[in-house]
């Protein structure tokens, strides 16, 4: 990795989860998500080339994260005379699923002050989410059982959250819910990320493996399923982490609402249908390897798309941050 500074976490901030990115000036600062949950460490980016690997390798990730890191690599290729095209188009190649990255990149570099452009793009990120899960807070039943998927709070934005920022606002409106935290293989998202934040919230919850969720469902421990997303097509089709579509598909089958909460900056106008969406495969060591352990024999192969996509027909409500929409958002 590109040379940055690592810097522990000394201070706690009033919110019990400290911002995942920030603009120093003349540098990027975000947490380190490879770390969590045992470590909590500042990295700052100063160059161009240190964040995009900063995000290819996934020390930041999350739609509306990517998309205030987008902005932000701008910001730094100004401050830092690089190439602002040159530098736009290598972090717009690092993640090509979530659209938000491009839309932060887009913003910034059209904008008369791109370092002004992308500290108003992280200042409002937190205050749209505290909109969306004000929002959503009620689709969750009073001490309902919520069952998410991948990490869509805090981590996966600047602050607050998507999916996370609905169950967050209905546990601060008293609605007590409790939440079925699914591991998200292969880089286990949800144990690592989402348990963590849950933990910090201390909003109750239970780790369970992917495999366990129709289970869950049969046997009526889930009210609602709650996701985020990374794009959302034009009519409403949404990519997600892999294994969300599965996720839909067995609440359908139980009659279970299937929610996807997402902001407004992460509906492609541009892209009509789920099937034009981009899908990232990553490296096969992610499925084969679990920590740098071998779980699997020498020489198979695997494969590993990052997300999947899961068809309108299948999602009972969006939520957005300016509402709540049984049909696709307006566009």
């Amino acid at each position: 990795m590109p040379s940055a500074q690592n810097v522990m976490v000394k201070t706690r901030l009033d919110d019990p989860i400290p911002p995942t990115i920030e603009w120093l000036g003349d540098s990027v600062r975000l947490i380190d998500q490879r770390l969590l949950p045992t470590e909590v460490v500042l990295v700052e980016a100063h160059r161009v080339s240190e964040l995009c690997e900063l995000i290819r390798s996934m020390a930041i990730r999350g739609a509306p994260a990517l998309g205030a890191a987008g902005a932000m690599g701008i910001a730094l290729a100004v401050v830092r005379g690089e190439d602002i095209s040159e530098a736009g188009r290598d972090l717009i190649s690092t993640r090509p699923t979530a659209v938000n990255l491009a839309w932060g990149v887009e913003r910034a570099s059209s904008a008369a002050d791109p370092v002004r452009e992308a500290v108003l793009i992280a200042e409002g990120d937190v205050e749209a989410n505290r909109r969306l899960g004000a929002h959503g807070a009620g689709l969750i039943p009073h001490q309902g059982r919520v069952l998410t998927h991948c990490n869509a709070g805090a981590l996966a934005c600047v602050g607050y959250g998507t999916a996370l920022g609905v169950i967050r606002a209905a546990a601060e409106a008293g609605r007590n819910p409790s939440v079925w935290v699914d591991e998200t293989r292969p880089l286990l998202q949800g144990a690592r990320l989402t348990a963590w934040e849950l933990s910090q919230l201390e909003i109750p919850c239970t780790l369970i493996a992917d495999v366990a969720a129709g289970s869950l469902m049969a046997a009526g421990l889930v009210d609602v399923v709650v996701v985020g997303a990374d794009r959302i097509a034009a009519n409403g089709d949404v990519a997600n982490k892999i294994g969300t579509y599965p996720l839909a598909v067995l609440a359908a089958r139980h009659g279970i609402p299937f929610v996807v909460a997402a902001p407004c900056s992460t509906i492609d106008r541009d892209t009509a249908t789920g099937s034009a969406i981009p899908v990232e495969h990553r490296d096969p060591v992610e499925v084969s390897e679990v920590a740098g352990t071998a779980i699997a024999p020498a020489g198979v192969s695997a494969h590993n798309p990052a997300f999947d996509v899961t068809p309108a027909e299948l999602i009972g409500a969006y939520v957005t941050e300016t509402g709540v929409w049984e049909e696709r958002p307006p566009i």
